[in-house]
């Protein structure tokens, strides 16, 4: 695997559709009403994109950006190290990420809309 795709992992592709399919009420909000249809400052995002070893909830590949969503189940110890890990191999392999928690998206889904221009526009500048 390497980075002329952007890492991406064919292995977990099906894994990626399920999880389209099955996505949460807030990842269905961030998808409709921000980052489809280039919504986001004319920016392409990709749905549960496999990317090395993970599948990111969200990605953009001219921005090399990754925007997560979290749900009570990242709560859990376990699934809070398996984030960590999985945001720490992004980053070494050269990913912006954010993350929102479900209860943002679904609440207050223009300070998220807010938040991720302002993270656009500071990749855009460095």
């Amino acid at each position: 695997m390497n980075n002329s795709n952007n890492y991406y992992n064919k292995s977990l592709k099906s894994f990626a559709r399920k999880h389209r399919n099955d996505s949460t009420k807030a990842e269905v909000k961030l998808w409709l009403e921000i980052l489809s249809k280039k919504k986001m400052l004319g920016f392409q995002f990709l749905r549960q994109r496999p990317i090395d070893n993970f599948i990111a909830d969200f990605f953009c590949k001219e921005l090399k950006l990754i925007i997560e969503t979290d749900g009570i189940t990242h709560l859990d110890e376990s699934v809070i190290k398996k984030d960590e890990i999985k945001e720490l191999r992004l980053r070494d392999l050269g990913y912006f990420f954010v993350r929102f928690q479900d209860e943002d998206v679904l609440n207050d889904i223009e300070n998220v809309r807010l938040e991720i221009e302002h993270f656009i526009l500071k990749i855009k500048a460095s």
